[in-house]
């Protein structure tokens, strides 16, 4: 089987005052999905580390309303283990981030792979040493609380950043050898990195679904970003630059072909990345098409 167990969106981030969070997850319940991803990030709910009690408490009482079969929680965009010099503090908000999982019933924590510039005197596995390490001390906080740590795949945004491709997260995640380290497959960036790195795409999609407990599908073209500036994001769209959050079948991703051949981690979930701001109208189509593309994988899968 694909062992996709539940498929749901990702909410709209709010302005750090809690004032989107009950609308915006009540956008996706009103879809029929069955999981649901907050933005936790955007919400001024951890302060140097520490939980704003009352915040967390306003939370508790919004989540509660929506009993998706599955929540998950997207942690900082800026997460970072790779962090020579914050790393410090970067390891109490994901602390803070797993107990927020514990607290709200989300049994999935979001965790951007890390990246950084090389210094002079150090090589990439030294970077990848220290991921590993932070990574293996949280997963066991991540026990304690029944909650998985999915390691995201980004792509590169800076020249000279060091940053693993879709094939080394999945190395990572085999090397920390953890059942609460899982790899997440973040689509359209395994695209725009394998393009950008004259990489296989298909190949390095195969190398993460065997770790991959968690799954970001929005559609792109798969093209790095080789402009700077855009005015608006419909322009990014209009030329299939970047990193487009598209609903699905508004790029060239091959999904059918794709979700005909991978298979994942028990009890995947498969959260679309796209956003109701811009894309509320195709969110019905897209979670049907979601659902069919679980179901040819799980016809796949039985014919074996």
């Amino acid at each position: 089987m694909s062992n996709i167990s539940a498929i749901g969106f990702c909410n709209r981030t709010g302005r750090g005052d809690l004032s989107v969070l009950d609308a915006s997850i009540r956008e996706i319940a009103d879809t029929g999905a069955d999981a649901c991803e907050i933005g936790i990030y955007g919400e001024e709910i951890v302060s140097g580390g520490r939980i704003i009690e009352e915040r967390l408490q306003r939370v508790v009482e919004i989540v509660k309303r929506y009993p998706f079969k599955k929540l998950s929680l997207h942690g900082q965009i800026s997460s970072n283990f790779m962090d020579r010099d914050h790393l410090h503090l970067q390891k109490k908000v994901v602390r803070a981030m797993l107990e927020l999982c514990n607290r709200l019933g989300a049994g999935i924590l979001v965790h951007h792979s890390g990246s950084a510039i090389l210094a002079s005197e150090e090589n990439s596995a030294d970077l990848d040493e220290m991921e590993r390490d932070a990574l293996l001390e949280m997963a066991d906080i991540a026990k304690g609380y029944g909650v998985r740590i999915a390691l995201e795949n980004i792509f590169t945004t800076e020249k000279g950043q060091y940053r693993q491709t879709p094939s080394q997260v999945a190395e990572t995640v085999k090397a920390i050898g953890h059942d609460n380290v899982v790899a997440l497959i973040d689509f359209s960036h395994a695209y725009i990195e394998s393009t950008f790195r004259k990489l296989d795409f298909r190949d390095q999609l195969r190398a993460m679904a065997p770790v991959a407990g968690h799954l970001h599908v929005h559609d792109s073209f798969g093209l790095p970003y080789t402009m700077e500036k855009f005015y608006h994001p419909a322009e990014a769209t209009a030329l299939g630059i970047g990193d487009l959050h598209l609903p699905i079948g508004w790029g060239d991703i091959d999904w059918e072909s794709i979700f005909s051949e991978l298979n994942f981690l028990p009890d995947t979930t498969l959260i679309m990345e796209i956003g109701a701001e811009r894309f509320a109208a195709e969110q019905p189509a897209c979670l049907n098409h979601a659902r069919r593309l679980v179901a040819m994988g799980e016809r796949a899968a039985a014919a074996e």
